[in-house]
């Protein structure tokens, strides 16, 4: 009897301590409550390890993560956009409060003296990526959350060794779990030619630090701070279709010549600093821009190093005003409440909402809670498509004709709270057009789910949806 109760006290303290320390974010509460159920004890052990913030976050988050110094040099050196009316869309004269959120989400303006390019799929992304490293005279900046050692990865190493071999500063920077299958021998040639390498969050010091369940992200190269790609595309054969299973890869990436290569050299240079704990600092990681293009674009990132949730702030605030349209592509689809709820109601309003999401899945569990949304989603309105010719990574969001993101972020919980992303903010209608021209031959290349059909499914399969949107928000 006594050890029953002690049992029993042992499990309600922890259930306790879960909903203390998530009282913020219910979900997750209840994702962690489920596992505590299931594996008493050892649920509890996995929390502590995998979902407790890691040291140093809150005291981080409290000064934001930046380098205030480097960020008033960015500021001085950057064409802002002050005014609602600078804007390239007429729409945003009407949009005071929308424009206000953007200026102060993520630390980063909205700068006026940009050229970019949409780089739609690998082959296009890697083509541009190597000729800019080609071109490079000062520094080479790349951060990848995977990197293979494959004919792709390769490739790319033969080029930045030469480069390093030629005096160019080179630093690469990956992520412990993305790269887990990576050995440690690809980056030796890179080494012994200059190059600096380091690992964002190793899988061992990771875990004993509790930081298994932040990862980076991004996707992010810099040349000479005056090119700069975002988007993604991670570095693999896969992403040239070379995939098995997966076949075709569809996914966007961006290229970026002005002001905005400011915002991401400022993310890629943090992002080092946390990993190495050195910060490089040179006066030509900042060169002043020669203004080649008009484009208004915002660099946003988010992680749990940054004083807000950036990413979610901004979508959530482009959702909620739209008028017309809202199209999103995204190989992952597990919103929070929030944003749930801002789609429903502009489907509702009778806004044209409409999510491409993955037919083929390349994470079975995270595919399943992607699907666990679709029938609630869909019965206020909001129109899914699955797409298949092979498979969708990009992340991509139209608003209306007022903003267009590209970027790392999927629409889902870890990339809004837990890992380090960067989206791009494009305002320009040309390129608001080339996303929507994108998406329309993606629609073209996918089969539209109908709700009386997709409510058929067998019970085995609801089950199995619910379970892995119970588990969503771990994912």
């Amino acid at each position: 009897m006594y050890w029953l109760i002690g049992v029993l006290v042992i499990f309600v303290f922890q259930a306790a301590t879960i909903l203390v320390l998530e009282y913020r974010r219910p979900a997750n509460a209840m994702a962690w409550l489920f596992i505590l159920f299931l594996f008493p004890i050892v649920g509890f052990v996995l929390y502590y390890f995998l979902a407790r913030e890691y040291q140093r976050r809150r005291r981080v988050r409290k000064r934001g993560g930046i380098d205030e110094q480097r960020r008033a040099e960015i500021i001085a050196k950057s064409h802002l956009i002050a005014q609602p009316e600078e804007m390239p869309s007429p729409e945003f004269a009407h949009q005071e409060r929308l424009f206000k959120l953007l200026r102060k989400a993520g630390a980063a303006p909205i700068t006026g003296c940009n050229k970019s390019r949409v780089l739609t799929n690998a082959e296009n992304a890697y083509k541009a990526m190597l000729e800019a490293i080609r071109t490079a005279t000062h520094h080479i900046h790349f951060s990848s959350y995977i990197i293979r050692d494959d004919e792709t990865g390769r490739k790319f190493r033969e080029e930045l060794i030469r480069k390093a071999e030629a005096g160019v500063q080179v630093r690469v920077l990956y992520d412990g779990i993305g790269s887990i299958t990576l050995n440690k021998k690809y980056f030796v040639p890179l080494v012994e030619s200059g190059a600096e390498c380091a690992v964002f969050f190793p899988l061992r010091p990771a875990f004993m630090k509790k930081r298994m369940n932040y990862r980076n992200h991004r996707k992010i190269l810099v040349v000479d701070g005056t090119l700069g790609f975002v988007g993604g595309i991670n570095l693999g054969d896969e992403y040239l279709g070379k995939h098995p299973r997966l076949g075709f890869w569809r996914d966007t990436h961006l290229a970026l010549e002005g002001d905005a290569v400011y915002g991401l050299q400022e993310v890629f240079l943090k992002d080092w600093e946390t990993a190495t704990r050195h910060n490089p600092k040179d006066p030509a990681y900042f060169p002043v821009h020669q203004c080649t293009g008009k484009e208004a674009v915002q660099i946003v990132a988010g992680g749990p190093n940054r004083r807000d949730d950036a990413i979610h702030e901004t979508l959530f605030a482009a959702l909620s005003v739209a008028k017309k349209r809202i199209w999103i592509t995204t190989p992952y689809f597990i919103p929070d409440a929030s944003i749930a709820m801002a789609l429903k109601i502009a489907a509702m309003s009778g806004v044209d909402v409409r999510l491409i999401v993955p037919l083929v899945p390349d994470t079975y569990l995270v595919h399943a809670a992607t699907l666990s949304y679709v029938d609630e989603m869909m019965s206020y309105g909001v129109r899914f498509w699955q797409y298949s010719r092979g498979f969708i990574h990009a992340k991509v969001v139209i608003v209306d004709d007022l903003m267009g993101s590209v970027g790392t972020a999927n629409m889902d919980l870890r990339s809004f709270f837990s890992n380090f992303e960067t989206n791009a903010l494009l305002f320009d209608a040309e390129r608001i057009a080339e996303l929507e021209r994108d998406f329309l031959q993606d629609l073209n290349d996918s089969r539209e789910i109908e709700l009386s059909s997709f409510r058929k499914r067998p019970r085995k399969v609801k089950a199995k949806q619910a379970l892995a949107r119970m588990l969503s928000p771990l994912l």
